[in-house]
């Protein structure tokens, strides 16, 4: 899709660094991290959230998963325990309009969602 951050990584018109490549997926450190690891994963395919899939779409999706798995083992955090997010849209925090999945991990991540939040 024209414009859009992530399928210019996918295209090699702007650097990342890689994680993990599939050939449906791509897995890339974040430059904004949020823990000592911080990986996205993407499919190579443009959807631009998780509302946007299609039944033809479960095995991409099941591949992002796995992609997420493998990943955790690269980074050496999946015996200590990590967090797979997919944010979706404005209020589900989601910044770049093609669907991705955080990779969290490397220390305690907490709660998800403070308790405390007003409704």
């Amino acid at each position: 899709m024209k414009n859009c951050l992530f399928c210019s990584i996918v295209n090699q018109e702007i650097e990342s660094t890689t994680v993990l490549e599939t050939e449906n997926t791509l897995a890339f450190h974040d430059i904004h991290k949020d823990a000592p690891v911080h990986v996205l994963v993407i499919p190579k395919k443009h959807i631009s959230s998780l509302n946007d899939l299609k039944d033809k779409d479960q095995a991409l999706m099941g591949e992002l998963l796995m992609t997420a798995q493998k990943v955790a083992g690269i980074m050496n955090i999946s015996q200590d325990g990590y967090r797979c997010i997919i944010n979706t849209n404005n209020n589900g925090g989601q910044v770049i309009k093609h669907i991705h999945l955080h990779v969290l991990g490397g220390k305690p991540l907490g709660r998800m969602i403070q308790k405390d939040l007003k409704k």
